[in-house]
């Protein structure tokens, strides 16, 4: 039992071998075109990067400033407490969004002229040149026809004078001097000498604007240094170094410089306020001051008493507090007049910070919303998904600024009630004093109250002249722009592993699709995978022309693969102790060749002494003497329709081979299966296997017609004729079907016109039933064995 056990693990351990080995060499046996696509796809590689300009990349930190949380400096945390600085919390999302947007993209193009590039004819390609250019233009109309130009002129210096001015193709020019005003279809334009003795000419190119933004946005990357820090890393691609870092320095100041110019608004549209407000009290506080005075002349009034003087402090201060309420009051009307306003309902709330630190918020909030909303509005139309989220948010924070502000003006105007209350009690104990006394405490009462309103206002536009003076920048930089030494792309390495990856995948894919959706046959392997027939033998293709491929002194392949069926026949009919062996030879279709086999088989067989008769037996479709290339003679079909013929009249012999009689089938009958229903096919091999050793008989195929099958009986043994790369996988239930239900007697399979370059077969497998014959690989020497047969050893 161990026995078995052991055998069965050996046998299933050669089946996943070879079937490795069979899989790696259906893809070996094109080694050639796989080794020429990885040359092709390395040459493409090397073209690639021969021809694509290099881009180096260049990097800046920057740390967007969170005010809310110490994002002020010790210098300008002073000024928070009086409410200049806004203390609005910026979402770094945001932030990318603004740095990324075409007004700051634009801004930095127009500033470094990045839609003018000049360019140095090479060898092979295009060298961009900024910054060493022999020449630089200054362009006098940067105006929107200048924008939105595309147009390219070539530059060619003559002398440290003159140059010649040529069209995009070069075939007109102009000759100039340098510092000439040119006018052109774009505006006028100067062209001056830089350095010339690095190039003597080079190609200025324009490009329209709203492109070189679209390809700067896209070339910009921008993402945060970690996930809970306001860092933000900044790069771009370029071709060359110095532009990528002046680009991205520009950047970051045109950021910064918006912001400035953002909080500016703010503190204009206050200090604008301010100023109206200041105008009004003046002239209120003039009024006042010539009242007193009038008084004074008319009653000669010069001094009051020490109580009315306590009196007075006392109301004073009152009213003081009073006046306080009322300018913060005014200030809630104002600010809710500007959220009212039906002209424009998304304009700057004047920022005067009161004594609410939710209102300042919000009104700090609301006012960046519509600076965002006012910056979207350049590039956008007020239906974009973005804007109108925005406008909801600023309809949203208005809504509860209003809430606060109603909530803080009753709050106002219940400790305004209190006040005067208090100050009611106070002028009822001074009606004792005269009137014209009371009289100058009111007036210069109501001078105290405008002249503390005009000095608040004062403060308050300071206020805001301060904050336009102090404006700090959104970004702190960290790291100025630095730029790589070395190209980042294309990489090299990448390229050249990626060319050979595809070179050798390309093939492979394309050799196992081909596998996959082939369904010919093409070695023994696909055979014996669906078919439980034995495997007698396979025979290469031959590359000679004679019909007869096995002789005395012939050791060609195929000739050797029918010596070696021959000697597996005689296994196969070692049991047998009929005189005369017959082996009939047929196959599923025409075309397979059955002739080819029968008449080679059976000379190899007559070489080996015996005496051996070729029968045709395919009446259809007679092949023997079409094969040999000689005439048509009388055969079996005259045997069984003429009784008086003999078969010694049949026979004929070839010189090629001696010892080999055939009998062809003769014309070609009306009725084959009848005939073969015949006593006299009976009588035929009845009397041949007297005269014979061995009887070949080439038959019909099976899978046509039925003649094959009304003769089996007087076999015994039937080479099945499988051709490779012809028949179809699918037709192989054909002989499975006969092999089962034991309709051909002691059937064996033979695949014929195999590739005679990989040898017997695929591998050198031992074929036969058990005896140990094989061919194949296996008889060379190692020096004769392919490359990877010595490694698949």
């Amino acid at each position: 039992m161990m026995k078995t056990n052991q055998e069965q693990a050996y046998n299933e351990f050669n089946e996943n071998h070879i079937s490795l080995r069979s899989e790696i060499e259906k893809y070996l046996v094109h080694w050639k075109w796989i080794f020429l696509s990885v040359i092709v796809f390395t040459v493409l590689g090397y073209l690639y990067l021969r021809y694509t300009h290099p881009e180096y990349s260049a990097t800046t930190v920057i740390m967007i400033k969170n005010e809310r949380k110490n994002g002020l400096s010790e210098e300008l945390a002073a000024f928070k407490d009086i409410g200049i600085l806004s203390s609005s919390n910026k979402r770094i999302d945001n932030e990318v969004e603004v740095i990324k947007s075409r007004q700051i993209v634009s801004e930095v193009i127009k500033k470094l002229d990045l839609n003018v590039n000049f360019l140095s004819e090479g060898r092979i390609k295009k060298q961009d040149v900024y910054k060493k250019s022999p020449v630089f233009v200054t362009f006098l109309d940067k105006d929107e026809n200048f924008y939105a130009t595309d147009t390219s002129f070539v530059v060619s210096i003559v002398s440290n004078t003159e140059y010649r001015l040529y069209d995009n193709l070069k075939q007109n020019f102009r000759q100039y001097n340098f510092g000439d005003t040119i006018e052109s279809s774009f505006g006028r334009f100067v062209i001056d000498k830089n350095d010339l003795s690095k190039y003597s000419e080079v190609l200025i190119s324009l490009s329209r604007i709203d492109r070189v933004i679209d390809r700067y946005r896209a070339r910009v990357g921008i993402s945060p240094v970690s996930k809970n820090a306001s860092v933000l890393r900044i790069s771009l691609r370029d071709r060359v170094k110095q532009r990528a870092v002046d680009f991205l320095n520009d950047l970051v100041f045109q950021y910064n410089q918006d912001a400035i110019n953002d909080k500016n608004e703010v503190a204009k549209k206050t200090k604008e306020f301010i100023g109206i407000r200041l105008t009004k009290i003046t002239k209120d506080l003039s009024s006042v001051d010539d009242d007193i005075e009038d008084f004074k002349l008319d009653n000669n009034f010069t001094n009051i008493s020490v109580e009315s003087q306590l009196f007075l402090e006392n109301i004073a201060e009152t009213d003081k507090k009073i006046s306080e309420i009322d300018g913060k009051i005014g200030m809630i009307n104002s600010i809710n007049q500007n959220l009212a306003s039906s002209e424009d309902k998304f304009k700057i709330i004047p920022a005067i910070m009161i004594e609410s630190e939710p209102i300042n918020t919000s009104i700090s909030d609301y006012n960046t919303l519509v600076l965002r909303r006012k910056k979207l509005l350049e590039t956008a139309t007020s239906k974009n998904p973005v804007i109108q989220n925005i406008e909801y948010q600023i309809s949203q924070i208005g809504s509860g600024l209003k809430e606060g502000l109603l909530n803080y003006q009753g709050s106002l105007t219940l400790s305004k009630s209190q006040l005067e209350s208090e100050k009611n009690k106070m002028l009822g104990k001074i009606k004792a004093i005269p009137r014209a006394e009371r009289k100058i405490i009111d007036i210069i009462r109501q001078q105290k109250i405008i002249a503390e309103l005009y000095s608040y206002l004062l403060k308050k536009r300071e206020e805001a002249d301060i904050s336009l003076a102090v404006a700090v920048p959104n970004a702190k930089i960290i790291d100025l722009a630095y730029g790589t030494n070395s190209p980042v792309s294309p990489n090299k390495n990448f390229i050249y592993f990626a060319s050979f990856l595809l070179g050798f995948l390309l093939p492979v894919l394309a050799i196992y699709i081909f596998n996959l959706i082939d369904t010919k046959i093409h070695s023994r392997r696909d055979i014996e995978e669906q078919l439980k027939v034995p495997f007698i033998g396979d025979i290469p293709n031959s590359l000679s022309k004679e019909k007869i491929v096995i002789g005395t002194n012939i050791r060609t392949s195929t000739a050797e693969a029918f010596r070696l069926i021959r000697t597996n026949l005689d296994f196969m009919l070692a049991n047998n102790t009929n005189s005369c062996k017959s082996i009939f030879i047929t196959s599923t279709t025409s075309g397979e060749g059955k002739s080819f086999v029968s008449i080679n088989l059976a000379s190899g067989l007559a070489l080996s002494g015996k005496k051996v008769l070729l029968l045709g037996m395919d009446l259809r479709a007679p092949k023997i003497t079409e094969y040999l290339e000689i005439p048509n003679r009388k055969g079996v079909t005259n045997y069984i329709t003429n009784n008086d013929l003999s078969l010694d009249e049949l026979k004929f012999t070839i010189p090629q081979i001696e010892g080999l009689d055939i009998i062809s089938s003769g014309v070609v009958p009306p009725n084959p299966a009848e005939l073969l229903l015949s006593d006299r096919v009976d009588a035929l091999f009845t009397e041949l296997k007297k005269q014979y050793d061995v009887i070949v008989v080439d038959t019909a195929p099976v899978n046509l017609v039925t003649d094959t099958l009304l003769i089996a009986k007087y076999s015994d043994s039937f080479l099945y004729v499988v051709r490779a790369n012809y028949l179809d996988k699918r037709l192989l239930a054909v002989p499975n079907d006969l092999y089962a239900n034991k309709r051909l007697p002691n059937m064996a399979i033979v695949l014929n016109d195999t590739n005679a370059k990989r040898g017997y077969g695929y591998g050198g497998y031992g074929y036969g039933y058990g005896y140990g014959y094989g061919y194949g690989y296996g008889d060379l020497s190692e020096k004769e064995k392919p490359w990877y047969k010595k490694i698949f050893k």
